[in-house]
């Protein structure tokens, strides 16, 4: 259960400005500049610090922002306007998926870490200096981070607290700027530095972490998600090829050589954490059940699950923070100049729709979760998608629109989703065609009844290698479509023949 915004615990509070700094940092796939793009995040962290029913009260507020020209790192300052003279710098955290975070870190080489003032270099990865380069480096309208930061503490109270936190890369890196921030000489004398991280994977060696520990601290808390793969980088991320023992997903030999894999990409070098440890659970607690089959799509799945901004909240008992606008289903099909109905949820006045690539005119109807738009020029198939101030809707497989048709197929639900070779199994689904062919991995099954939202198939017997997961995806081929993959299509097999 949240706890009461107005009892937030420091923890409560710093992930949730944590999770804030995601606030639209996907572009518009229509395209929009730097400019336009950080206006519209502004406006989106504005309006998630106003709201009082999160552990941030309401009472923060935005000091500056920054981002650097490829969108990849972006930090804001925010100040508390409660009394309680306190400042956050919060750095964003990964904005694609885990296993790309992982690898984008570049951790088979590292560098020398020299601040001013340090006795010594330490070693970090080429990855991370990189972020932590453009986090401390860019600049708005002229004005660096430090520089915001020195100009907020010059007109504070004396004896003000920061605190540095970040959440997944966000909180790698501000281990990083947080320690280079003692270095620098601030108005009043140093403040009082925090420093909180959540699902942060390491950033350098012992040496790092040993002096990242040696400084003064406020606080200096790693807190983390006992079943959260990132955080075990680069330290441990072998123990991870034991997860998720039941209800699952376990790891099959798909998903241990992809672990293998991350794990040899440090090379000789050793990765050790800074901090105090703070262990948010102490058990499988909580699953996503919708991904929890043996297979590598669920495994990475729950990997995903458990690295998200809202389990972390959930774990620490505050409020999940405003979530961008989502898209469920469109109609399938039409022309340039038909009207089009678009159903989700979070859509507000002044949401921007895009077919593909292309914007619609600023024309259309807002009723509750519906759009009525008319489609633009366009060929193909593309994906809608709706944007507003706190971000964009992801491309789902029923969100597509084909010019012209046929409209695209779709797996929505399989009955049973286990099974034995033979059985009878029921697809559902939306625009099958009497041509409809059903795969069970890359075995045909034989149809047994036909209609253009189920079909009836037999499973096929199916060779799966030795230690290979016994579930398999089901794909549809009709109308030139093969239905894209996603959890619900999977069916795993009670007995099956090992090749």
């Amino acid at each position: 259960m949240a706890t009461d915004p107005d009892q937030a615990t420091v923890p409560q509070v710093t992930m949730t400005l944590s999770a804030i700094a995601a606030t639209a940092a996907t572009p518009r796939p229509s395209g929009e500049t730097p400019a336009e793009q950080s206006t519209r995040i502004i406006l989106g962290i504005n309006q998630q610090l106003a709201d009082t029913s999160l552990a941030t009260r309401g009472t923060w507020v935005l000091s500056w922002l920054g981002m650097s020209p490829d969108n990849a790192n972006l930090a804001y300052l925010a100040r508390n306007t409660d009394g309680s003279n306190s400042f956050a710098v919060v750095i964003r955290g990964t904005v694609g998926n885990v296993t790309d975070l992982m690898e984008d870190l570049d951790v088979g080489t590292m560098v020398p870490l020299n601040l001013v003032g340090m006795p010594s270099p330490v070693s970090v990865s080429k990855g991370a200096m990189k972020a932590f380069t453009q986090v401390v480096t860019m600049s708005t309208s002229g004005v660096t981070l430090a520089q915001a930061l020195g100009a907020a503490l010059g007109r504070a109270q004396p004896d003000p607290t920061v605190y540095v936190t970040g959440h997944s890369l966000g909180g790698c890196i501000a281990t990083m700027v947080a320690p280079y921030l003692q270095t620098l000489t601030w108005p009043q004398g140093t403040p009082n530095f925090e420093l909180h991280t959540f699902a942060a994977p390491t950033a350098g060696g012992a040496d790092f972490a040993a002096y990242v520990d040696s400084l003064k601290w406020q606080a200096n808390e790693r807190h983390f998600n006992i079943n959260d793969m990132v955080p075990q980088a680069w330290n441990n991320l072998g123990a991870t090829k034991q997860w998720y023992l039941g209800p699952g997903p376990a790891a099959n030999d798909d998903v241990k050589a992809v672990i293998s894999a991350l794990i040899a990409l440090p090379g000789p070098h050793v990765y050790v954490q800074p901090g105090q440890d703070d262990a948010l659970n102490d058990s499988y607690d909580p699953v996503d059940p919708n991904v929890v089959k043996p297979s590598l799509q669920d495994f990475m799945g729950q990997v995903a699950f458990q690295h998200a901004n809202s389990t972390y909240l959930g774990l620490l008992g505050a409020p999940d923070v405003q979530s961008g606008p989502v898209v469920t289903v469109v109609t399938p099909v039409g022309t340039a100049g038909a009207p089009v109905e678009i159903v989700g949820s979070g859509f507000s006045e002044g949401v921007m729709v895009d077919f593909g690539t292309v914007p619609i005119s600023r024309k259309y109807v807002l009723r509750d979760d519906v759009i009525i738009v008319w489609a633009p020029e366009g060929v193909g198939v593309v994906d809608v998608r709706a944007t507003d101030n706190l971000g964009t809707s992801p491309a789902v497989p029923r969100g597509q629109f084909a010019y012209g048709g046929p409209a695209a197929v779709v797996v929505t639900g399989i009955s049973p989703d286990s099974g034995r070779v033979g059985d009878q199994v029921q697809v559902n689904g939306v625009n099958f065609a009497s041509d409809s062919q059903v795969y069970f991995g890359d075995k045909l099954a034989d149809l047994v009844d036909y209609a253009p939202e189920q079909l009836l198939v037999r499973a096929p017997t199916a060779t799966i290698a030795v230690g290979k997961s016994p579930t398999v995806g089901i794909t549809v081929l009709s109308n030139g479509y093969s239905s894209p993959a996603t959890p619900v299509d999977e069916f795993t097999y009670l007995e099956w023949h090992q090749g």
